[in-house]
C-alpha cells in the first residue's frame, strides 16, 4: 500500500501565507522523447517489458522501480507519433500558425508505473515550488499498448478531463463512459473481437476448444464475452484457465498439465503477449506442440513473442488484428532516426547501442565496448525497429495523433458566437483546456492520406474492422503475420466474415488442411443428437430417427415428423410418398373376387332361366314361383353389388356400396322369409278348420316383401341424409395410405346390418320350426341350412372386419356378401335344379303329394 500511496501523492499541498504551493515528491522522472511546441501531446508506451523492483517489501520510493527488456515495437509506436506530429507541423492546412510538441514516457506493462507516467505528464517535474493551479502540461495523451495499463491511465486522467487515446487497448470495459469519460481508441473494443472470435471458431468447425486468458480486466472481460458468444454459436469450452506474469511457476505447470490432458485440439487465447510468452515457453520445454491456437489482438501480432521457440508451439496460429496499412514516409523516418543524448530525449540510445554494439557515452567506453563514431546508420541494419511490414498498430497511433490534431484544429478555428460552449463561445487560444479538446474529439470525422475514415462513436470507439492473420514462417526463418481474411462489423449478419482469396493458410503442425477439434463426430442426416448426461452440449451420441421421422441436416437437434401422407426412407434423411392402397380390379385378389361375383350372378340368372323354362312343372309351382324369381333377382343384385366395393373409393361409390348391399340383402332375406311363411302357412292351412292361407295369399306375400324392404330403404335414406359414407385416407399405417370409405355414421351402418341380421334370425327360427314337415314338399330345411350359413358368415364377419388391415377389410366384406349369397343360392335352389335337370321323374305332382307321416308344428 505504501507504493500506491507514494505514486498517487506526487504533490503535497502546503500553505505558505495563504498561497497554495506545489512541491514535487519523489524521484525526478525524465521523458524518453521530448519536443517543445505551442501545444503539447503526451505519450505513454511500454519501451521495456519487465519491471525490476529492487525492494520487494514495497517500503521505498517508487522511483527505484526500473525496467529492462527493450521492445523495439514500442519504440516504433513512439516514433510513429513523432512522425505524425512532424507531418502536422509541416502542413499548411492543419493547425496553421501552431506547432505541436510532445512528451513521451516509458511505463513498462505495469499499472503503478503507468499511473506514475500519467501523473508526470500532468505535472512536469520542475525545481522549486510553484502554484498548484497551473493547467496540465499536455492537452491529450496517446497510449498505452495494454488494456490493463491503459485502464490505470484512463482512471487517473478521467477526473481531470484529459483525453486518452489508445492505439491498442481493446478491453470492452473502457467503453464505460461513467468510469472512463475521457477515453477514446483507434482500435475496436473486445466486445466485437470476442464475438468475431466465436464466429471464427464456428466458421472452421471447431466446436470443442480450450480457453486461456490473462487474469486482468482485458483477459477476463474479453473471455467472458467470448464464452457467451461461443455458447450461442454452439461451441463448447473444455477448460478455461487464467494466467498472469506474476503467477508462480507451479501454476504455469498446472496449466500445461491441463492442456496435455485435454482432448480439444484448439486453444483460444485471450491474453496479453507478455503473460502468454511465459506459458508458451513452458509448453515448448515439455514439447506440447501441434495444437491450433486462436489469438486475440493482444498477442497475435505481438513481435516481442514472435520467436522461433514460440513459433514451434503456436505455428499456424490465427487471430484478429487491426487492419494493416502502408504509411508513406514512415519507414524512411525510422531509418533516418538518430539518437539524442539530451536529458529527457534519450529514448533511442539503448536501441542504438544494442544494434551497433557501441556506447554513446564516451566515458563509459571500456574493454570491448567502443564509443559510437556517429557514422552508424539504421539503413545498414536489418532491425525490427525499421520493419514496417506489419503497420496495423502503427497506423492506429498515426490515426490517434491526427485525431488530436483535428480536434485542436476545430477548436482554434472556431468562429466567435458559433462556439459549442456557454453563450456560444469558443475556446481561448491562449489558454486551451483539455476538457475543451475532449469535446472536439467527439466531433472528429476525417479521412487519412491512405483513404481511411476516422471517427468515434458515443462510447469513444471506432468502427469494428479486423484483419484475420496467420502465423507463418518464410524461407529465411522470419515469422510473418499473413492476412488471410477480414471481419467487418458494419456488414449485415452473415456477410461480416470473409476469407481473402488467393492466400493459403498454414495450420497447426504446418499442415494445409484445417484441423478438427470436436468432442463427438457429427451426426449424419438421418440421425439426431442426444446429449450425454453431465457432459457439455457438444458431447453427444447420435440416435437414428424413429420410423416416420427424418433429419436432412448434419447435427440435427431433433428429428422432424414426416407429413401424414409421407413416410421416412431407410436412411431416415428424407420422406417418401406413402404407397396408396385400395382394392383394385387389376390385382389378383380383386380379379378373384370379381370372378366369383360375376360367376355367382350368372349362376343366379341361369337358375332363373331354368325355373322360367320349367315354370309349369310341379316343383317350380309348388315352391311359390313368384317369390323364387324375386329371390333369384335379389341374389343376382347381391352378387353384383360386391363389385361396388372394388376400385378407388369415390363419394358416390361409398354411398352406393353400403346402401345397395343393405337393400338387396333385405330384399333377398324378405323373399326367403316370405317363402318360409308360405311353407308354414300351407301346412297350417291343410289342418281341419284352418283358413290361414286366405290371410297370406300372393298379395300379402308381395306386400310383406315390400314392407320389409321399405324399412331398410328408410334406414338407408336417413343414413345418407344425416351422415353418409365418404371417401377417406387412412394414414394410421406407417408404410401406406389406405383409401377406404368411412362409415360416416357408424349407427347407420350397424342399423343396416342389424336389420338384415334380425330378418335372417326370424327366417332361421321359422325355417327351423318347419324343418320336419313332409320331405317331398319340405323346403324349410333347405332354408334353415341357408340361414344357418348366412348367420355363421356374418357373425364371423364382425371380428374379421374389425381386425383386418387395409384393403383386406373390404375383401372380408365382399367375401361375406359372396359367401352368404352362394349359401342361399345353393341351399335353396340347387336341390330343385337337381330334380328338374337330373331327376325329372320326381318332378311330378304325384311324387310331391305322396303321403308322408305328417307332424304338427
Amino acid at each position: 500500500m505504501l507504493l500506491i500511496a507514494d505514486l498517487l501523492l506526487l504533490s503535497l499541498l502546503s500553505v505558505r501565507g495563504g498561497t497554495p504551493v506545489c512541491q514535487t515528491y519523489g524521484t525526478k522522472e525524465l521523458s524518453q522523447f521530448f519536443k517543445d511546441g505551442d501545444i503539447s501531446i503526451g505519450g505513454i508506451f511500454s519501451f521495456h517489458q519487465n519491471p525490476v523492483i529492487f525492494n520487494p517489501a514495497l517500503q521505498v520510493n517508487p522511483g527505484t522501480i526500473q525496467c529492462e527488456g527493450l521492445d523495439p515495437g514500442e519504440l516504433q509506436y513512439a516514433y510513429t507519433m513523432m512522425f505524425a506530429i512532424e507531418e502536422i507541423n509541416n502542413s499548411s492546412e492543419l493547425l496553421p500558425g501552431l506547432t505541436l510538441g510532445y512528451r513521451i514516457l516509458d511505463s513498462c506493462p505495469s499499472i503503478p508505473l503507468s499511473i506514475r507516467a500519467s501523473l508526470n505528464l500532468m505535472n512536469r517535474y520542475e525545481e522549486g515550488g510553484g502554484s498548484c493551479n497551473k493547467p496540465s502540461t499536455v492537452q491529450a495523451v496517446i497510449g498505452e499498448t495494454t488494456s490493463t495499463s491503459t485502464i490505470g491511465i484512463a482512471r487517473t486522467m478521467g477526473p481531470f478531463h484529459i483525453p486518452v487515446i489508445s492505439h491498442s487497448a481493446t478491453c470492452a470495459c473502457l467503453s464505460n463512459r461513467r468510469e472512463y469519460p475521457s477515453f477514446f481508441r483507434t482500435i475496436p473494443n473486445d466486445l466485437y473481437q470476442s464475438r468475431a472470435l466465436a464466429k471464427l471458431v464456428k466458421h472452421f468447425g471447431w466446436t470443442w476448444v480450450g480457453a486461456i486468458r490473462t487474469n486482468s480486466d482485458y483477459g477476463n472481460g474479453g473471455m467472458a464475452t467470448f464464452l457467451k458468444a461461443a455458447e450461442k454459436e454452439g461451441v463448447c469450452v473444455e477448460y478455461s484457465v487464467a494466467i498472469y506474469r506474476t503467477d508462480p511457476q507451479k501454476w504455469f505447470l498446472e496449466v500445461v498439465d491441463i492442456i496435455k490432458k485435454s482432448t480439444s485440439k484448439v486453444i483460444v487465447a485471450f491474453a496479453d503477449g507478455t503473460d502468454l510468452d511465459i506459458l508458451i515457453k513452458e509448453l515448448y520445454v515439455q514439447n506440447v506442440t501441434g495444437l491450433q491456437w486462436v489469438g486475440s489482438e493482444g498477442w497475435i501480432t505481438y513481435r516481442y513473442i514472435a520467436s522461433p521457440i514460440n513459433y514451434a508451439v503456436v505455428k499456424g496460429a490465427v487471430g484478429f488484428a487491426a487492419l494493416n496499412a502502408h504509411i508513406p514516409g514512415l519507414q524512411e523516418f525510422l531509418a533516418n532516426s538518430r539518437p539524442s543524448t539530451r536529458p529527457g530525449d534519450q529514448g533511442l540510445v539503448e536501441l542504438w547501442e544494442t544494434v551497433f554494439g557501441c556506447t554513446l557515452t564516451p566515458q563509459a567506453a571500456q574493454g570491448s565496448v567502443t564509443a559510437c563514431t556517429g557514422e552508424e546508420s539504421l539503413w545498414d541494419t536489418d532491425s525490427r525497429f525499421t520493419d514496417v511490414s506489419d503497420a496495423s498498430l502503427l497506423n492506429n497511433v498515426y490515426k490517434a495523433t491526427y485525431a488530436v490534431a483535428h480536434a485542436l484544429h476545430l477548436m482554434v478555428t472556431c468562429q466567435d458566437g458559433q462556439g459549442p460552449f456557454e453563450n456560444n463561445t469558443c475556446a481561448d487560444r491562449e489558454k486551451l483546456q483539455p476538457w475543451q479538446v475532449l469535446h472536439y474529439l467527439t466531433q472528429v470525422n476525417f479521412t487519412t492520406k491512405i483513404g481511411e475514415n476516422v471517427f468515434f462513436d458515443e462510447m469513444g470507439d471506432p468502427a469494428a474492422r479486423y484483419a484475420l492473420v496467420n502465423w507463418q514462417m518464410d524461407e529465411i526463418g522470419h515469422i510473418l503475420f499473413e492476412t488471410i481474411g477480414y471481419f467487418d462489423a458494419l456488414q449485415p449478419e452473415g456477410q461480416q466474415f470473409q476469407m481473402k482469396p488467393g492466400v493459403e493458410a498454414i495450420w497447426a503442425g504446418e499442415k494445409l488442411e484445417v484441423p478438427k477439434s470436436i468432442c463427438s463426430e457429427s451426426c449424419l442426416p438421418g440421425t439426431r443428437r442426444a446429449v450425454v448426461k453431465s457432459k457439455p452440449i457438444c458431447c453427444f451420441d447420435c440416435i437414428v430417427c424413429a420410423d416416420g421421422e427424418f433429419s436432412n441436416s448434419t447435427n440435427a437437434v431433433k428429428c422432424e415428423t414426416c407429413p401424414p401422407e409421407y413416410k421416412s426412407n431407410e436412411e431416415r434423411n428424407t420422406c417418401d410418398m406413402k404407397a396408396i392402397e385400395f382394392l383394385t380390379f387389376r390385382e389378383l385378389m380383386g380379379l378373384l373376387l370379381v370372378t366369383f361375383s360375376v360367376f355367382g350372378a350368372c349362376l343366379a340368372m341361369t337358375t332363373a332361366l331354368i325355373f322360367f323354362h320349367y315354370r309349369q312343372t310341379p316343383i317350380v309351382r309348388a315352391n311359390n314361383s313368384e317369390l323364387s324369381f324375386l329371390l333369384l333377382f335379389s341374389l343376382t343384385l347381391c352378387f353384383l353389388c360386391s363389385l361396388t366395393f372394388i376400385g378407388r373409393p369415390s363419394e358416390w361409390s361409398c354411398m352406393l356400396r353400403h346402401t345397395a348391399f343393405g337393400i338387396t340383402f333385405v330384399l333377398c332375406i324378405s323373399c326367403v322369409l316370405g317363402k318360409t311363411i308360405v311353407v308354414v302357412m300351407a301346412f297350417r292351412g291343410t289342418l281341419p278348420g284352418s283358413n290361414v292361407m286366405k290371410w297370406f295369399g300372393p298379395a300379402q306375400q308381395r306386400l310383406s316383401v315390400l314392407a320389409f324392404t321399405l324399412i331398410q330403404v328408410v334406414i338407408c335414406i336417413l343414413w345418407l341424409t344425416i351422415n353418409p359414407p365418404f371417401p377417406f385416407k387412412n394414414m394410421k399405417h406407417k408404410e401406406k395410405i389406405i383409401l377406404e370409405c368411412a362409415l360416416g355414421s357408424p349407427i347407420g351402418f350397424w342399423a343396416v346390418l342389424g336389420y338384415i341380421g334380425l330378418l335372417a334370425i326370424l327366417c332361421f327360427i321359422l325355417a327351423f320350426l318347419a324343418r320336419k314337415l313332409p320331405d317331398n314338399f319340405n323346403e324349410a330345411k333347405f332354408i334353415t341350412f341357408s340361414m344357418l350359413i348366412f348367420c355363421a358368415v356374418w357373425i364371423t364377419f364382425i371380428p374379421a372386419y374389425v381386425s383386418s388391415p387395409g384393403k383386406f377389410t373390404v375383401a372380408v366384406e365382399i367375401f361375406a356378401i359372396l359367401a352368404s349369397s352362394y349359401g342361399m343360392l345353393f341351399c335353396i335352389f340347387l336341390p330343385k335344379c337337381y330334380i328338374i335337370l337330373l331327376k325329372p321323374e320326381k318332378n311330378t305332382k304325384k311324387h310331391l303329394m305322396g303321403k308322408m307321416t305328417s307332424k304338427a308344428l
